[in-house]
């Protein structure tokens, strides 16, 4: 498979801005440094995204691929960023067949940092065919530890969303294959889709787990099983209709997980559950 060509194109994560606190006292703080990148595909301009920029070309290829705009990533020549303009230009090998039409209806969302997706997002979920994977609740409570631990942009300036990539290894550890932070969650997990179609099946690994500090909507959801995902960790909880497309394609639908708590919406079955690794229960918690 050929590989579109991509720009590295960088931007600072944050900048500083002064303050005043509760004390009256003047300080600098460190804020995300939110842009706008507008996509053209082929010269047509398709939608802008209020975005971090620490990886634009991968939350570019990303998007495309999780409209369905594109079938992979060969089906793209290059994707060239220029943050002087805010622009990535998309150039594909054949063009995007009836591009007018499929972009035309679009459907407001839940997410924050992506305004809308266009209608077509759930044609097809029947389709998916999801892998067997399972997880131990050892490997769920290393995945929510490497987390604690990773160095993040919300640390140091807080206000952003964060998504991990992991793979579950043979001798049941977990190993982050790619973490990404944005305004917007629905920017961090297309940059991870994107990063994903980059990479070889080698390069892959195991089974994959897919992690987010933001809540898991339909969308979240769909664009998880999309990447061949079954088992998804949010920090936050799940929306209604995020629970039905979980249950409806069979994927593992874990949220509110921190330290050692998490509660299992779907998938259960997918989940090999070690309940004396959680201690003793707090009488009155769910």
């Amino acid at each position: 498979m050929t590989l579109p060509r991509l720009t590295q194109a960088r931007a600072p994560l944050t900048r500083e801005v002064e303050v005043v606190d509760e004390h009256g006292e003047s300080g600098r703080v460190s804020i995300p440094a939110e842009r706008d990148l507008t996509i053209y595909v082929d010269r047509r301009e398709l939608v802008t995204l209020m975005t971090l920029g620490a990886q634009p070309e991968l939350l570019v290829l990303g998007y495309l691929l999780n409209q369905r705009l594109i079938e992979s990533a060969a089906d793209v020549e290059s994707i060239t960023v220029d943050w002087d303009v805010g622009a990535a230009a998309v150039r594909t090998h054949a063009g995007i067949d009836r591009i007018e039409e499929r972009t035309a209806k679009k459907v407001v969302t839940t997410g924050c940092g992506q305004g809308s997706v266009f209608g077509e997002l759930m044609a097809g979920i029947d389709r998916l065919q999801l892998p067997g994977t399972r997880m131990t609740q050892a490997q769920l409570y290393a995945l929510v530890n490497a987390i604690r631990l990773q160095e993040s942009t919300y640390k140091s300036a807080g206000s952003v969303h964060g998504c991990a990539l992991f793979t579950l290894e043979a001798d049941e550890q977990v190993r982050m294959q790619c973490f990404v932070e944005d305004v917007g969650r629905h920017n961090a997990i297309d940059t991870i889709a994107g990063w994903i179609a980059m990479q070889s099946p080698s390069q892959l690994g195991g089974a994959r787990v897919f992690y987010t500090t933001g809540r898991l909507t339909s969308e979240m959801v769909i664009k998880s099983a999309q990447m061949g995902v079954a088992i998804v960790v949010s920090r936050s909880g799940i929306t209604q209709m995020g629970h039905e497309v979980a249950v409806r394609v069979g994927l593992c639908a874990i949220g509110r997980a921190t330290n050692r708590r998490f509660l299992c919406f779907a998938g259960a079955e997918r989940l090999v559950l070690q309940p004396e690794l959680a201690g003793a229960k707090v009488a009155g918690t769910v």
